[in-house]
């Protein structure tokens, strides 16, 4: 059973909104312990190098444009920390800093967040997208994990337009639009030149096989 089916069970007014304690300290910390939940959603291990955020599943997908799910962290080089989180058509690129998730009755640290945004493409000429990633990890000096599991929050970014409605952006097709624009306002000079001198050159046939017109040679010579 999916997260929204468990949802579409609760009673009016009940949604599935956990904090980020809830996310590291219930699911993930039972997750890594290899224990499985007696109750609430039960969330589902999704490979982020096999599929793209538009190919999330279903079984993992809570409300329009929100996925809960469990991934294994695949490490970019054997020796080294740092994770690999490429896929086929572009990369999930972390930003700003990692927050630290406490305990709220004891305040101790049990965990940290990275937030990851994805791009179209490949490093460094990705292209931005909406698509973001919160990305949880425990985070015990004194117990470290056995397994390099994660809990992924993905979501696309939402903005408000002049009308005060919610749109989710779309970076790519923003920068096709803005690169049509450019090309277009490029080729305008050109254009406008081109029909000035055809028009230019018209009126001199005109007159240069008409009769009744005087002109001087020695002027249109000087003509810039």
């Amino acid at each position: 059973m999916g997260l929204k089916d468990i949802e579409s069970t609760l009673p009016p007014g009940f949604r599935f909104y956990p904090s980020d304690e809830e996310l590291v300290s219930h699911y993930l910390c039972n997750k890594v312990a290899n224990q499985k939940l007696s109750d609430g959603p039960t969330m589902v291990d999704v490979d982020l190098h096999s599929q793209e955020p538009w190919e999330l599943p279903d079984v993992a997908k809570l409300s329009e444009d929100e996925w809960y799910f469990f991934s294994f962290r695949d490490r970019k080089y054997a020796t080294g920390s740092r994770s690999n989180r490429a896929t086929k058509s572009g990369y999930w690129k972390a930003t700003g800093k990692d927050r630290t998730v406490f305990d709220t009755s004891s305040h101790v640290v049990v965990g940290m967040r990275k937030t990851l945004v994805f791009y179209l493409g490949r490093a460094p000429n990705g292209i931005k997208t909406s698509w973001v990633m919160h990305e949880f990890r425990l985070e015990s000096p004194h117990s470290p994990p056995k397994e390099d599991w994660v809990l992924c929050r993905v979501f696309q970014k939402r903005k408000k337009n002049n009308g005060g409605d919610e749109v989710i952006t779309n970076n790519l097709m923003q920068e096709e639009n803005s690169s049509n624009a450019n090309s277009i306002s490029c080729l305008n000079l050109p254009m406008l030149q081109c029909n000035f001198l055809d028009d230019f050159s018209q009126e001199m046939m005109m007159m240069i096989n008409s009769d009744d017109q005087n002109y001087d040679l020695n002027a249109l010579q000087n003509w810039p």
